[in-house]
């Protein structure tokens, strides 16, 4: 029963009192309002650290998007790409420009533009090194692929394509001579060839598919944004 109603204890001549259950009650409060302030200010200051890690990322996404734009900004129309402030995605989007009709051969033109632009790319990017995760090389298609030909088939025939015409991409690049002397053991770590298939189409506002704007090859910068605000997760 002492434990439950607190400890008899004596003071003076035969004086006595019990520790009230209120008393008790008070003292578990406080302890749990500690407990409450702690936890509170933890979950506030690792809120502020990926709030910083955000704004941090946001800074330096626009960043890079600046430096990309004034390296390329000359070479934008001529070569028929354009840059994706938002995703840091830089479209080549002329498809007569990149690869004939289902074919994954690079035409003499797109390797013409690939030895211009590949190592100038990884060149405004050196500087970021530290942050960029990785470089994706992706393929893009239409939905079409012929006409006697059910969404399924012309969805995997699709992504066979895609993925033929961004390893070719990788290949090209990679054996260009400013690659294999100043960036190719970097790139081989972290550059990947992905293809997509029509997963990503370009759509009006309409929702009606522009069929040349889909066919598309794009390099994207991925940052390590995600991993540093796993690391807070994980040490806090």
């Amino acid at each position: 029963m002492n434990k439950v109603f607190g400890e008899r204890r004596t003071h003076g001549e035969g004086g006595e009192h019990w520790m009230s259950v209120s008393d008790l009650m008070a003292g578990l409060m406080m302890v749990f309002l500690f407990i409450s302030v702690a936890l509170m200010r933890d979950a506030m200051n690792e809120r502020d650290k990926i709030k910083e890690v955000a704004i941090t990322y946001e800074q330096t996404q626009e960043a890079i998007y600046q430096a990309l734009f004034m390296e390329f900004e000359t070479d934008l129309v001529k070569w028929g790409a354009e840059i994706d402030r938002n995703t840091l995605s830089l479209n080549f989007t002329a498809p007569e420009v990149l690869f004939a009709n289902g074919k994954s051969a690079l035409t003499e033109r797109f390797t013409v533009i690939l030895e211009d632009f590949f190592p100038r790319y990884l060149s405004v990017l050196d500087q970021y090194k530290d942050i960029v995760q990785e470089i994706k090389i992706e393929g893009h298609t239409s939905s079409g692929w012929n006409h006697d030909s059910n969404d399924y088939d012309a969805y995997f025939n699709n992504m066979l394509l895609s993925q033929a015409r961004t390893r070719a991409v990788l290949g090209y690049v990679m054996t260009l001579d400013t690659i294999i002397l100043n960036y190719y053991d970097w790139v081989k770590a972290n550059v990947a060839a992905v293809g997509y298939s029509s997963s990503k189409l370009i759509v009006s506002q309409d929702g009606i598919e522009d069929e040349d704007k889909s066919r598309r090859v794009s390099f994207r910068v991925i940052t390590n944004a995600e991993e540093q605000i796993r690391k807070i997760l994980v040490t806090e």
